[in-house]
């Protein structure tokens, strides 16, 4: 479980260091990655 945590982090840090552009972009970027991590922690 801890690995694919890991992995979830990994993968929404590299798409937001890609994607973000903007303070805001950044904002909802480690917002989808907190939401994503709490999907995988309730599995």
């Amino acid at each position: 479980m801890k690995r694919l945590i890991a992995l979830i982090v990994a993968v929404m840090a590299v798409g937001s260091l890609s994607a973000c552009n903007t303070v805001r972009g950044v904002g909802q970027d480690i917002e989808k990655g907190g939401e994503a991590i709490q999907r995988a922690a309730k599995k």
